[in-house]
């Protein structure tokens, strides 16, 4: 959670530290620090979370955050699922592989691309809606659903909470949508857990790659940085040690995560079932 107002940081220290704990390099960040920056920067994920319910008002303060987020052509085209009850949280859970995070959280929300509400408007006004059969418009939806659940991380953490996005959602997307009702046109694109962070189990700040390899000036430079490669292999390590996770270079998390159908965990049909959904995809 940001430094208040009557804690205010030193703006060049606080800047310096946050850079530290992001990239463990020589970066630098210049600029006016202030909280909205603060809360972004010292992002974590969260997976041990305390008993205590996450409060209404804070999932409604985040539902307003998501809504206050972009939208395509302003349609609006995504939706959320609060679920809090245990039951169905542990079949939910099943789904992901029962992760921890997702056990311990009180709140799991299910963000979904949801095409199912432009196309009943279409159908009261006798429209075809061909227009939602398309590709374009999936990612339509998926891109509003990520936009909004970000922002809605971001309020969540200014007000003290942990989330942890859940992709694991889309290893059996149908089982899903059953499970939560969803009607034809609408897709679970990823699970985020929600809830008090325990501090008996603190979260560390996952570094991130150089900015010199993801930031490119004018046109894409497709050349590996070997060098930037090998040191975030090093930092990673480091942070995989201090938090006592299996340790692995990131290069070789990319190719266990790429290299094998069995690896995608059933996602690998993901068109099919999208399909099977209410999705044309054309």
């Amino acid at each position: 959670m940001a430094p208040s107002a009557a804690t205010k940081p030193n703006e060049s220290d606080r800047l310096k530290q946050l850079a530290g704990e992001r990239y463990r390099n020589d970066q630098r960040l210049e600029g006016r620090w202030n909280e909205t920056v603060d809360t972004i920067l010292s992002h974590r994920s969260v997976r041990q979370y305390l008993p205590t319910p996450v409060p209404h008002e804070a999932v409604e303060l985040a539902i307003a955050a998501a809504q206050s987020a972009p939208s395509s052509s302003n349609l609006q085209a995504w939706s959320v699922v609060a679920v809090e009850d245990e039951g169905r949280r542990s079949r939910l859970n099943a789904v992901a592989g029962n992760q921890r995070q997702v056990a311990q959280a009180p709140l799991l929300l299910i963000w979904l691309a949801d095409l199912a509400r432009p196309r009943a408007i279409a159908t009261e006004r006798g429209s075809t809606a061909e227009g939602l059969d398309y590709i374009e418009s999936f990612l339509l939806g998926v891109i509003d659903a990520a936009l909004a659940a970000q922002n809605a991380v971001v309020a969540l953490e200014s007000l003290g909470l942990g989330t942890c996005y859940i992709g694991a959602i889309r290893n059996d997307p149908e089982t899903v949508a059953r499970e939560l009702g969803l009607p034809d046109g609408v897709f679970p694109v990823f699970g985020l857990t929600v809830g008090f962070p325990d501090p008996a189990v603190p979260a560390g700040v996952k570094p991130r790659l150089a900015q010199s390899t993801v930031l490119h000036r004018e046109t894409y430079r497709p050349e590996l940085r070997q060098d930037d490669l090998a040191d975030y292999n090093w930092v990673l390590r480091s942070f995989q040690s201090e938090q006592a996770m299996p340790s692995i270079d990131w290069t070789d998390q990319v190719l266990s995560r790429i290299g094998t159908v069995e690896s995608l965990k059933g996602r690998h049909v993901l068109g099919e079932v999208t399909r099977r959904l209410g999705f044309k995809l054309k």
